[in-house]
């Protein structure tokens, strides 16, 4: 019982802790996390995954049979 009451214990205190890293925040913003929105990503030439599925659907020129498959 006493190990439950120290975990609940610690739980609290990460969460307040965290609440308080929130509140003190100078600009009150956080960096997206959004692969498109990520400037190294953009210089690796990566995008999010329906966007490069998309621009590979646009792109390919050849038709697949789906009576084929």
């Amino acid at each position: 019982m006493r190990q439950i009451i120290l975990v609940i214990g610690l739980v609290a205190l990460a969460i307040v802790l965290l609440g308080v890293g929130v509140i003190l925040r100078k600009d009150h913003s956080f960096r997206s996390q959004h692969i498109a929105q990520n400037s190294r990503m953009k210089q690796d030439g990566i995008h999010c995954a329906t966007s490069q599925d998309r621009e590979a659907r646009r792109t390919s020129t050849s038709k697949i049979n789906v009576k084929k498959i």
